[in-house]
C-alpha cells in the first residue's frame, strides 16, 4: 500500500468508496486497492468505512464480510459447517439480538487474553520460558478458567435478558408467571 499523502489533517475515519466496477478506492492515499489491502487495514487496526460511491450507502460490513469469505475458502478455515449452519439458524430467532454481543464479547476476551500473553511473553527469561513449559498446563488451566467464566457470565446476562424480555411480553397480554 502506498504512503499516506503529505499536507493537512488526517480525517477522523479513513474512507474508501466502492465503484460500480468493483474497484476500491482509498480516499486517503488517493489510490485504487485491493480487498488484500483493505485486510492489512483490518490488521493495522485502521478505522474506515466503505461507501458506495454512487449512494453514499455504508458497505463495510459486506466488504469485512467478503474478506471472512475469501479467508475461508483459502487456506484453513476458521468456522466449521456446524458452527456457520448454527449462525444462520439463529437468525430470526428470538436470541438474534443477542447472539452479535455474545460473540462481540467472546472475542474481546479471547484478543484481551492473547494480549496479556503477548505482553507477558515480552519479558520472559529463558530460566522463565523453562520454568513456564513446566507450568503450562496448570496456567492455560487458569487463563482458560477465566476466559470461560468470563463467558459463563455473559451467556448468564443474555438469559435474563430474555426471560425479562418474555415476562414483559407475556405481562403485555394479561399472562403472569
Amino acid at each position: 500500500m502506498q504512503t499516506k499523502k503529505a499536507g493537512g489533517p488526517k480525517p477522523a475515519q479513513r474512507v474508501i468508496k466502492k465503484y460500480p466496477n468493483r474497484r476500491l478506492y482509498d480516499t486517503d492515499t488517493s489510490t485504487y486497492i485491493t480487498l488484500a489491502e483493505v485486510k492489512q487495514l483490518v490488521m493495522a487496526s485502521e478505522v474506515f468505512v466503505v461507501r458506495d460511491a454512487k449512494t453514499n450507502e455504508d458497505l463495510t460490513r459486506a466488504i469485512l464480510l467478503q474478506i471472512i469469505l475469501e479467508e475461508e475458502a483459502g487456506g484453513e478455515p476458521m468456522f466449521t459447517e456446524a458452527v456457520l449452519a448454527n449462525i444462520i439458524r439463529f437468525y430470526g430467532q428470538a436470541m438474534h439480538g443477542y447472539m452479535g454481543s455474545y460473540l462481540e464479547k467472546n472475542m474481546q476476551a479471547m484478543l484481551d487474553l492473547q494480549n496479556n500473553l503477548t505482553d507477558q511473553s515480552k519479558t520472559i527469561t529463558p530460566e522463565m520460558w523453562t520454568h513456564f513449559l513446566n507450568a503450562q498446563a496448570p496456567l492455560m488451566q487458569n487463563m482458560m478458567g477465566a476466559y470461560v467464566e468470563q463467558s459463563r457470565n455473559v451467556f448468564v446476562q443474555m438469559q435474563e435478558q430474555m426471560q425479562k424480555q418474555t415476562e414483559q411480553m407475556l405481562g403485555a397480554f394479561g399472562i403472569k408467571r
